[in-house]
């Protein structure tokens, strides 16, 4: 188990802020201007302005900045912030007195990025995943002991009411000692197709779903039972998408990507796998109109070749204090959500989350790709939108737990993660702000998940060789403050 005094000396350093002023503002720099750098700017530029400021945004693609600069402008911006080629980083960091770099890159950048940024003396702050594989993070974590700086891995679903509610159960001990967890996460087929048209279906970039997505999901585990991995042993592939199993059900030919040529005539039905970039203003923008800078093709067909990461997965988890755990992710199902049980030597807890009911393909609305970041109303006559959480210990009756979620996306979980990201978190008993071994215990299972795909074997996560003893935590390797923790207090 993870000791005590380790979770103590997290939130102690979470903790570790200043009284915000014109002074002490963070001077942020951001890295990677796709989709998910749009919630820091808006909360640099929003609720956050008070101790943090945003110097300047970099990205390969010009036309990218560009959509962001139009953005601020909208959001009260005074004027244009600066840009820096990503070549320039170190230069730019260390010219403009960066304080900490927000990275929301692919995912195989970030372990390049991070560790340029800790070398060039700026904290770091990286959207899940840390990184793909065991090489980054080594190199990460060779970085941090050799500079003393921290780094930051965002976890907004520990901040979801959901499944803080049932780190609450578990830490109150009513179920007793966990032994066990099942736990099961389906993507449906439009946010777990979505994955397989952008340049997350190449494994070489995204590390696969095992990375990508389901690190958010076993740093879950890591957090509810307060334990850390140490073998796991993995099954799965591609059984849905890609040209192969398009043939074998029959498809026929199909076009290279969704967004049709400009004179070419519209489809007699639309086919629900395809996304046209044209029938989303935000995606048109960022993407469809800045092709010409890079050739990126955010709308490629699911179902052609090239495809290297699995859509069907499932996973045995062995832990340092005893638990296992039993995961399986599955891309193509027809609703979202997922079902955990965490099974205790005095009962169970059970939570159930139905994130979209249906997939109906609706004229009459856009559909929503991500509907735990974005909640949507979708549902039909037999299953629900929604969530139950549901406690029954040993010859007792069940009971349900209220769950009380927040305005914004993930029940209210990214304003309160933001909050504690720019502010420093108050006292929190759960635990829920994330340091750097966080990160590095989240990949860990996915890294020897992708292993063992490659072997058909069971794999030690001290195996990998990750250059950090994850059931330890060195006094070189500290969790990591916030963005208000100021280079001045460091």
């Amino acid at each position: 188990m993870v000791n005590t005094a380790e979770s103590s000396s997290a939130t102690a350093a979470f903790a570790a802020t200043v009284e915000p002023d014109a002074q002490t503002k963070a001077r942020i720099a951001l890295i990677g201007t796709g989709g998910r750098s749009e919630m820091y700017i808006r909360a640099i530029f929003g609720k956050h302005s008070d101790t943090a400021e945003l110097i300047a945004f970099s990205d390969v693609n010009p036309g990218r900045v560009e959509f962001y600069q139009k953005l601020i402008q909208e959001l009260g911006a005074p004027g244009p912030v600066a840009s820096f080629e990503p070549t320039d980083l170190t230069a730019f960091i260390q010219a403009n007195n960066i304080d900490r770099v927000v990275v929301t890159t692919p995912d195989y950048t970030h372990a390049d990025y991070i560790v340029e940024a800790l070398e060039a003396g700026a904290d770091v702050v990286v959207e899940k995943p840390l990184t793909i594989d065991a090489e980054g993070c080594r190199r990460i974590t060779k970085a941090v002991e050799e500079t003393g700086r921290n780094v930051v891995v965002t976890f907004n679903y520990r901040y979801s009411p959901r499944n803080s509610a049932l780190k609450e159960i578990i830490q109150s001990g009513v179920i007793g000692k966990v032994t066990s967890i099942d736990f099961s996460w389906v993507l449906d087929t439009v946010h777990g197709a979505d994955y397989f048209r952008r340049w997350h279906r190449e494994k070489k970039n995204s590390g696969g779903l095992l990375i990508h997505k389901a690190s958010h999901h076993f740093d879950l585990v890591n957090w509810w039972i307060n334990d850390v991995p140490e073998r796991v042993f993995a099954s799965g592939g591609l059984k849905f998408y890609g040209d192969k199993n398009a043939a074998e059900r029959g498809l026929g030919p199909r076009p290279e990507r969704g967004t049709p040529d400009a004179d070419a005539p519209a489809a007699a039905e639309k086919d629900p796998f395809t996304l046209d970039l044209r029938e989303d203003e935000r995606l048109k923008a960022l993407f469809l109109d800045n092709e010409h800078y890079d050739g990126y093709r955010r709308d490629q067909d699911v179902f052609t070749g090239g495809i290297t990461i699995e859509d069907n997965l499932a996973l045995v988890v062995e832990y340092h204090g005893g638990p296992r755990l039993s995961y399986s992710l599955n891309a193509h199902s027809p609703w979202e959500g997922y079902r955990v049980a965490v099974n205790g030597t005095e009962g169970r807890a059970e939570l159930e989350v139905v994130e979209r009911a249906s997939v109906l393909n609706s004229t009459d609305k856009k559909t929503v790709v991500d509907p735990s970041a974005t909640p949507i109303e979708e549902e039909d006559a037999i299953r629900r939108n929604g969530e139950r959480l549901v406690v029954q210990r040993h010859w007792e009756a069940a009971y349900e737990v209220p769950i009380v979620n927040g305005e914004g996306g993930h029940g209210g979980g990214d304003e309160l993660l933001l909050s504690d990201l720019f502010n420093g978190p108050g006292e929190d008993p759960l635990g829920r702000p994330s340091g750097y071994l966080d990160g590095l215990r989240s990949v860990s299972v996915g890294i020897a998940g992708n292993r063992s795909l490659e072997s058909s074997l069971p794999v030690r996560i001290e195996d990998l060789d990750l250059g950090a003893d994850l059931p330890a935590a060195p006094e070189s390797f500290p969790d990591s403050p916030r963005i208000s923790d100021l280079k001045e207090t460091l």
